[in-house]
């Protein structure tokens, strides 16, 4: 499976994951799409970036690709761990990889995060997902005027959440803000 950086630094670069990565990276266009919401919204560059059930390491690349210096990427997937954490050493990432289960992880941390970004499995029951979000308002994991990114299934909705901004839809994917 081939992941392409979009923009930055390394830009056009591709990056070859293993085969037997349990992942779905997000398409490129979803991610030229989120990317150009981003940047309209923060100085990528000076951002503290939290990247959850990171997967191929897709998001935290383009973070760090665009000057981004403060990514932190979690997954409990030991193979997933061990290629994000050697594709950030190969490419000199700012990316401490972080070996746990994502909801855990929200549980657990005392670190705070300008944008935190979660593309969870999409047979992750609903339920569980609000919860993550919950989860982040109620610890506060949020810095002032951070967002949430929750990456979903479009037969999901997240629309009625308190903390809801807006979605942005992408083929079959959603990207729903929170605030």
């Amino acid at each position: 499976m081939h992941i392409r950086i979009i923009s930055g630094k390394y830009k056009s670069r591709r990056i070859t994951a293993p085969k037997n990565l349990p992942i779905r990276p997000t398409t490129d266009r979803a991610k030229e799409a989120l990317f150009n919401i981003l940047n309209n919204l923060f100085d990528i560059r000076n951002l503290k970036v939290l990247d959850l059930f990171t997967g191929s390491g897709s998001i935290a690349y383009e973070f760090a690709s665009r000057g981004c210096k403060n990514i932190h990427a979690v997954d409990r997937n030991y193979p997933v761990v061990k290629f994000v954490t050697k594709t950030a050493k190969d490419f000199d990432f700012p990316i401490k990889v972080i070996k746990k289960d994502s909801l855990k992880f929200l549980e657990k941390t005392t670190d705070t995060y300008d944008l935190i970004f979660a593309d969870p499995p999409y047979n992750l029951d609903q339920d569980i997902q609000k919860q993550m979000i919950d989860t982040i308002f109620k610890r506060q994991l949020l810095n002032e005027g951070g967002y949430f990114i929750l990456e979903h299934h479009d037969l999901i909705n997240f629309e009625q959440h308190p903390h809801f901004d807006f979605a942005k839809k992408y083929g079959k994917s959603v990207f729903s803000f929170f605030k």
